[in-house]
This record gives C-alpha cells, structure tokens and sequence, in this order.
C-alpha cells in the first residue's frame, strides 16, 4: 500500500505587520512518521504547529493537512480529525470540569460539557486512554486540581479520544520534574510502537525530552529550516550548533538524546 501524506507545505511562508516570521518551507509528514520540530524561541515552531492545526492560514505558499487545502475546505470539519494537545487548550476548559469530560468532549471537538449525549463506547474508550496515560484513578477529580504532568496526562488523552489521523503535541513534557517526564516519555513510546497509531508532531525545545520512537526531526532557526529529515541526521552536534550559534556536543544512548555546550 502507498504511504500517506498527512501534512505538506510547498513554499509556504507567514507574515505579520510585514515581517517574515516563518518560511520559505517546504515539508512533507508521512503517516507512521513521529517527528520533533525544534529551534531556539523565535524560530517559527509555534507558526508552524499553527498552520498545521489549522488554526491559521499561510501568507504564501501552500498548506495541505490530511489531503486538504488551507483556504479550500471548511477547517471545522477537518479539525476533529486532528488531536490537540497544547496550553490554549489548558487554559479555555471551564474551571469544574471533570477529568473524565476534558477527555469525552473531544469526540464532538468542544471545550466544556453541556446537553450532548455519549454512548457506553465514548465512556468506555476515555477511561481506556486515561489507563493507558496512567491517570485512570483521577477520572472524577476536578481538572484544575491536578498537578501540571497530571494535567498534560489527562490532555493527551483528550487529544487521542476522537482517534485522530494527526496528533499535534506543543511541549508535552516541559516543566515536569524528572520522573514524570520520563514516565511520559515511556507511555509515548508504547504509543509510537503501536501500529494504529497516528503521525505525530511534537515540540520540544530540549532534546533531552525526545521520545526514544521518534523517527524524524525538524530543526528551525529565525523562521527557516536548518534540517529536515531522519533523527539520526538531524539532531548532530554541526547542526544543533548552527541553530544555537555555539559549539554544542550532542550524545545518544539508547535513543535518547542529550546536549552540552563545548568549553
């Protein structure tokens, strides 16, 4: 069977207030692909996660997200087949809501529980993903008394309930001490190695938090590609010094990544 494209950008640059702050990029994801977009703040990573969630659209260029043209179809209909996980959302949920309705309400892509209705299935399946992210036991706590690696726990869930064909991930894992973020990073690997799994793209702006199943990278410095590709070819010492603009050693054991400057 042919592999499927999930994300394509031709030429695709934005702009604001006449400024460039993103592009010419031209980019392809692949479904079983898991990449990493990373860059030092101000590279375009949050612009391009944008694009990609289809919450804004190019100035130039064009933007394709699962077979579909930015400016050609109804972003609406095309959003519920993309899982969300970022600190928009954590902030727009209303403050009482449960754990178990932050995870429900993503099968009709809302934000807060009102009149509509679910199955046993929709139930049975948003208990399933807080098990798997570990978080079952907290399912009828309130949202907002979680602690912060509780919280992104209980939003990946929520990101993964409507069984999307992209899972879009902006900084997982940032702010966590170490042993939530590892526990994390253990349950994103079972995900990656699981064959139904969608693509996914996930921000990170410390290489350390990579998971040890992605597969590709995406490395941006001021609003432009440094290097695209595999991991393994991406995240090198050269390249990571580029895009910081110091000597930096970059080191892998048991595919995980971690970075030092040179003295």
């Amino acid at each position: 069977m042919p592999v499927t494209e999930v994300i394509h950008l031709d030429s695709v640059t934005v702009s604001r207030g006449g400024k460039k702050i993103l592009g010419p990029i031209s980019w392809t994801v692949s479904e079983a692909e898991r990449w990493v977009i990373l860059g030092p703040n101000g590279a375009g990573k949050t612009t391009l996660f944008s694009l990609c969630a289809t919450q804004m659209h190019p100035t130039t260029g064009l933007v394709r997200v699962l077979g579909s043209t930015l400016g050609r179809v109804d972003v609406f209909e095309l959003r519920p087949r993309i899982g969300l996980m970022g600190p928009a959302i954590m902030k727009a949920l209303p403050e009482d809501e449960t754990v178990l309705d932050v995870v429900l309400t993503a099968a009709y892509a809302i934000l807060g529980r009102w009149q509509e209705p679910y199955e046993l299935w929709d139930e049975s399946r948003a208990q399933a993903l807080l098990t798997t992210l570990g978080v079952r036991e907290l399912a009828n706590r309130k949202y907002f008394t979680l602690s912060d690696g509780e919280k992104k726990r209980a939003l990946i869930a929520r990101a993964l309930m409507a069984d999307p064909e992209l899972l879009l991930l902006d900084e997982p894992t940032a702010g966590l001490d170490l042993g939530g973020r590892e526990d994390l990073l253990k349950r994103f690997d079972l995900l990656a190695a699981d064959p139904k799994s969608p693509a996914t793209l996930m921000i990170t702006h410390h290489i350390e938090e990579i998971p040890a199943g992605s597969t590709h990278a995406l490395l941006l410095k001021n609003g432009e590609v440094i290097a695209q590709g595999e991991i393994s070819q991406v995240i090198t010492s050269a390249n990571l010094s580029i895009a910081y603009d110091m000597a930096i050693n970059v080191s892998v054991l048991n595919n995980r990544y971690s970075a030092s400057a040179n003295n």
